[in-house]
């Protein structure tokens, strides 16, 4: 499974828009266009489709992390 289909999985499970990724990326302070997204969830064999890198999911489900349970509470030490 790639990249791509578990970012679309996710969007379709957790019932996403294309406003809603680019909000959760920003959580993070990770920027991504709504054309990049669109290049995204392009079929395989479409002329601009575009891979999924490991950073962009993995920056997106740091987001959702905090977009669904908030951000993390810091210990005192």
């Amino acid at each position: 499974m790639s990249n791509n289909d578990i970012l679309k999985k996710l969007r379709v499970a957790l019932s996403l828009k294309t406003e809603d990724i680019i909000t959760i990326c920003d959580l993070v302070g990770f920027k991504v266009t709504k054309a990049e997204l669109g290049d995204i969830f392009r079929n395989e064999d479409h002329e601009n489709f575009k891979p999924c890198g490991d950073q962009i999911l993995r920056n997106f489900l740091n987001g959702l992390v905090i977009y669904k349970r908030g951000p993390r509470d810091e210990k005192k030490q």
